[in-house]
Protein backbone atom coordinates (compact mmCIF):
# COMPACT_ATOMS: atom_id res chain seq x y z
CA UNK A 1 0.00 0.00 0.00
CA UNK A 2 1.61 3.48 -0.87
CA UNK A 3 0.66 6.47 1.06
CA UNK A 4 0.01 9.46 -1.80
CA UNK A 5 0.10 12.81 -0.87
CA UNK A 6 -2.33 15.08 -1.83
CA UNK A 7 -3.41 18.89 -2.02
CA UNK A 8 -6.51 20.68 -3.24
CA UNK A 9 -6.88 24.30 -4.01
CA UNK A 10 -10.19 25.74 -2.18
CA UNK A 11 -12.12 29.10 -1.86
CA UNK A 12 -13.03 30.28 1.10
CA UNK A 13 -16.58 29.43 0.55
CA UNK A 14 -15.14 25.78 -0.30
CA UNK A 15 -13.62 25.43 2.88
CA UNK A 16 -16.22 26.90 5.37
CA UNK A 17 -18.47 24.35 3.37
CA UNK A 18 -16.22 21.42 4.29
CA UNK A 19 -15.47 22.47 7.60
CA UNK A 20 -19.61 22.68 8.34
CA UNK A 21 -19.55 19.28 6.52
CA UNK A 22 -16.87 17.04 5.77
CA UNK A 23 -18.71 14.60 3.95
CA UNK A 24 -19.05 16.95 0.93
CA UNK A 25 -15.38 16.84 0.59
CA UNK A 26 -15.58 13.12 0.26
CA UNK A 27 -18.14 14.09 -2.09
CA UNK A 28 -15.89 15.90 -4.35
CA UNK A 29 -13.08 14.15 -3.90
CA UNK A 30 -15.08 10.37 -4.64
CA UNK A 31 -16.58 11.54 -7.68
CA UNK A 32 -13.29 13.72 -9.22
CA UNK A 33 -13.09 12.04 -12.95
CA UNK A 34 -9.11 13.34 -13.09
CA UNK A 35 -10.45 16.95 -14.29
CA UNK A 36 -10.68 18.95 -11.32
CA UNK A 37 -7.06 21.52 -11.59
CA UNK A 38 -7.63 22.23 -8.31
CA UNK A 39 -6.46 18.93 -7.00
CA UNK A 40 -3.27 17.60 -7.48
CA UNK A 41 -0.76 14.39 -5.90
CA UNK A 42 2.87 14.18 -5.12
CA UNK A 43 2.60 10.57 -5.11
CA UNK A 44 4.78 9.42 -1.66
CA UNK A 45 7.65 12.34 -1.72
CA UNK A 46 5.74 14.38 0.95
CA UNK A 47 7.95 12.70 4.01
CA UNK A 48 11.16 13.29 1.63
CA UNK A 49 9.60 16.83 1.08
CA UNK A 50 8.82 17.21 4.74
CA UNK A 51 12.72 16.32 5.67
CA UNK A 52 13.89 18.71 3.20
CA UNK A 53 11.47 21.74 4.53
CA UNK A 54 12.63 20.85 8.69
CA UNK A 55 16.02 18.18 8.75
CA UNK A 56 13.31 15.76 9.80
CA UNK A 57 10.94 12.94 9.05
CA UNK A 58 7.27 14.18 10.05
CA UNK A 59 7.02 11.26 12.40
CA UNK A 60 9.78 12.36 14.26
CA UNK A 61 9.14 15.66 14.95
CA UNK A 62 9.39 17.50 11.63
CA UNK A 63 5.55 18.11 12.43
CA UNK A 64 6.56 20.86 14.69
CA UNK A 65 8.85 23.13 12.25
CA UNK A 66 6.53 26.08 10.95
CA UNK A 67 7.53 24.71 7.28
CA UNK A 68 5.40 21.60 7.98
CA UNK A 69 2.30 23.28 7.55
CA UNK A 70 2.73 23.17 3.92
CA UNK A 71 1.42 19.67 4.03
CA UNK A 72 0.43 19.02 7.45
CA UNK A 73 -1.23 22.24 9.41
CA UNK A 74 -2.37 20.58 12.38
CA UNK A 75 -5.68 22.48 11.44
CA UNK A 76 -7.96 19.51 10.30
CA UNK A 77 -10.99 19.27 8.44
CA UNK A 78 -12.93 16.54 10.95
CA UNK A 79 -10.76 14.56 13.03
CA UNK A 80 -13.21 11.75 12.89
CA UNK A 81 -13.13 11.14 8.90
CA UNK A 82 -10.35 9.46 7.38
CA UNK A 83 -9.42 9.87 3.72
CA UNK A 84 -7.33 6.93 3.40
CA UNK A 85 -4.79 7.87 6.14
CA UNK A 86 -5.96 9.81 8.58
CA UNK A 87 -8.04 13.03 8.22
CA UNK A 88 -7.15 16.45 6.29
CA UNK A 89 -5.79 19.19 7.19
CA UNK A 90 -6.04 22.79 6.01
CA UNK A 91 -5.24 26.27 5.53
CA UNK A 92 -7.02 29.42 5.10
CA UNK A 93 -6.12 31.42 2.52
CA UNK A 94 -3.88 34.06 4.28
CA UNK A 95 -2.21 31.15 5.51
CA UNK A 96 -1.51 30.00 2.03
CA UNK A 97 -0.37 33.38 1.40
CA UNK A 98 1.79 34.14 4.48
CA UNK A 99 3.89 30.58 2.90
CA UNK A 100 3.80 30.32 -0.72
CA UNK A 101 6.80 33.31 -0.50
CA UNK A 102 8.60 30.92 1.37
CA UNK A 103 8.15 28.25 -0.65
CA UNK A 104 9.01 30.09 -3.86
CA UNK A 105 12.08 30.97 -2.06
CA UNK A 106 13.62 27.66 -2.02
CA UNK A 107 15.74 26.70 -4.54
CA UNK A 108 16.98 23.06 -6.18
CA UNK A 109 20.36 24.10 -4.97
CA UNK A 110 19.32 24.66 -1.10
CA UNK A 111 17.31 21.94 -0.88
CA UNK A 112 20.14 19.68 -2.17
CA UNK A 113 22.30 20.43 0.29
CA UNK A 114 19.77 19.35 2.65
CA UNK A 115 19.30 16.42 1.12
CA UNK A 116 20.76 13.41 3.51
CA UNK A 117 20.16 10.08 2.15
CA UNK A 118 21.84 8.65 5.49
CA UNK A 119 19.96 10.46 7.87
CA UNK A 120 16.72 9.66 5.94
CA UNK A 121 17.62 6.10 5.72
CA UNK A 122 17.91 6.39 9.80
CA UNK A 123 15.20 8.27 10.43
CA UNK A 124 12.60 5.74 8.05
CA UNK A 125 11.56 8.74 5.71
CA UNK A 126 9.02 7.70 3.61
CA UNK A 127 9.49 6.28 0.97
CA UNK A 128 12.26 4.24 2.05
CA UNK A 129 14.20 4.96 -1.27
CA UNK A 130 16.91 6.94 -0.08
CA UNK A 131 20.09 4.55 -1.22
CA UNK A 132 18.94 5.42 -4.86
CA UNK A 133 20.63 8.81 -3.96
CA UNK A 134 20.02 11.02 -7.38
CA UNK A 135 17.50 9.77 -8.28
CA UNK A 136 15.57 10.01 -4.80
CA UNK A 137 16.49 13.63 -4.41
CA UNK A 138 15.12 14.05 -8.49
CA UNK A 139 11.76 12.55 -7.64
CA UNK A 140 11.34 14.11 -4.63
CA UNK A 141 12.14 17.52 -6.27
CA UNK A 142 9.37 16.31 -8.77
CA UNK A 143 6.69 16.31 -5.85
CA UNK A 144 8.17 19.34 -4.46
CA UNK A 145 8.10 21.65 -7.62
CA UNK A 146 4.52 20.52 -7.98
CA UNK A 147 3.90 22.03 -4.34
CA UNK A 148 5.57 24.94 -5.23
CA UNK A 149 3.31 25.41 -8.29
CA UNK A 150 0.15 24.63 -6.68
CA UNK A 151 0.62 27.02 -3.47
CA UNK A 152 1.93 29.98 -6.32
CA UNK A 153 -2.12 29.10 -8.10
CA UNK A 154 -3.89 29.30 -4.67
CA UNK A 155 -2.09 32.40 -3.72
CA UNK A 156 -2.30 34.19 -6.74
CA UNK A 157 -6.40 33.42 -6.93
CA UNK A 158 -6.53 34.24 -2.98
CA UNK A 159 -7.05 30.13 -2.65
CA UNK A 160 -7.29 27.75 0.72
CA UNK A 161 -5.39 24.65 0.61
CA UNK A 162 -6.40 21.17 1.95
CA UNK A 163 -3.71 18.55 2.57
CA UNK A 164 -4.39 14.43 3.20
CA UNK A 165 -2.89 11.25 2.62
CA UNK A 166 -4.89 8.38 0.38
Amino acid sequence: MSMIGNLLRVTDAELQTYLADSAQLETRLYQDSGTDRALTDIDKTWDGIIFLLTGDALSQGGHQHPLARVLFSGQLIDAEQDLGYGPAHFLRPEEVAELQPQLAALTVARLKQRFDPAKMTELDVYPGIWDEGDEAFEYVMGGFETVQEHYAEAAQRGEGMITFLS
